[in-house]
């Protein structure tokens, strides 16, 4: 019997398995759906709604670029445990869609995971995979940079823990602005910055620090006459280390950043301005779970 696309769509919200093996076993019971659930549950891919829930804080970020570094894209994919991160098949997975994130136009990550994974989306390619490894992941977030002028630089620590696009607006080739690039992109990865420069700090971040710190200042009893000027030589102080532009260069704490950059201009004889600035953390800002190394082990050996 032909099997409606309805039904198809039906089977896949209710077991999370891919479109496929959905269609196929629909086939199989000609289109009964309760047996199409127990048959996908007895050859194991029926497991991937169940697995959702938990919670996925490790994984692999990855970085991709166009051979003249015009254009790049970052994604980060996550996983349970370490150990699926370290899979050759989950690294060749997260790869892949840093691939697609660069060669393809998309508008959010709903539309990039439906983008064609050879003969499936991506999204049924994840949830073949989770039935297949046996453990939950989810692709978290994905950017892709390309503007004009701009060449891009990235660094990739820890194996694949954090990753870093540094994009640089400049008339000078790659070649020649590599080092500088890589330079700024481990200060990145290590001082965490959440801004380029004071211009591109957000109003309402600064409101909310101010009033955090005129309550600090209330706190440790000085009087409100002299509190604004405190706030405003905090505030100061805050954005020294939140603007990346403004952080002591890790290399050299003598000069800022900004002044790292004048003179590496300056040395290469064009004007350089850093002008996009990103960084992925695996799992940065999910709950993890306490679970400790030989439980992994038992878990990864089935026990």
């Amino acid at each position: 019997m032909a099997i409606k696309a309805e039904l198809v769509k039906e089977l896949r919200e209710r077991t999370g398995a891919g479109m496929m093996d959905c269609k196929n076993v629909l086939t199989e019971t000609d289109g009964d759906i309760e047996r199409s659930i127990e048959l996908l549950r007895e050859k194991g891919l029926a497991k991937v709604a169940k697995k959702a829930g938990r919670i996925a804080s490790e994984g692999l970020v990855r970085i991709h670029f166009s051979q003249d570094y015009k254009k790049a894209a970052i994604i980060e994919v996550n996983s349970e445990t370490d150990f699926v991160a370290k899979n050759d098949e989950f690294k060749d997975f997260v790869d892949r869609l840093s691939v697609l994130a660069l060669e393809n136009s998309w508008a959010d990550l709903d539309d990039f995971c439906e983008i064609k994974y050879d003969a499936v989306t991506i999204k049924e390619k994840l949830n073949n995979m989770i039935a297949t490894i046996g453990e939950n992941m989810n692709i978290r977030r994905v950017q892709k940079f390309e503007a004009p002028g701009v060449v891009y630089v990235s660094y990739i620590h820890g194996g694949g823990r954090i990753g870093v696009i540094i994009g640089l607006k400049t008339e000078a080739a790659y070649d020649s602005i590599v080092t500088m690039g890589k330079d700024i992109a481990m200060q990145v990865a290590s001082m965490s910055p959440r801004f380029i420069d004071e211009k591109d700090v957000d109003q309402d971040f600064i409101e909310s620090e101010k009033k955090i710190l005129i309550q600090q200042a209330l706190n440790e009893g000085k009087s409100q006459e002299i509190v604004e000027k405190m706030v405003i030589g905090r505030l100061k102080k805050e954005l020294k280390e939140t603007c990346l532009l403004e952080q002591k260069f890790v290399k050299n704490a003598d000069i800022s950043v900004k002044q790292y950059v004048a003179d590496a201009s300056k040395a290469l004889g064009t004007p350089v301005k850093v002008s996009d600035m990103i960084r992925y953390e695996v799992g940065e800002g999910i709950e993890k779970r306490e679970q400790n190394f030989a439980e992994e082990v038992a878990k990864q050996m089935g026990v």
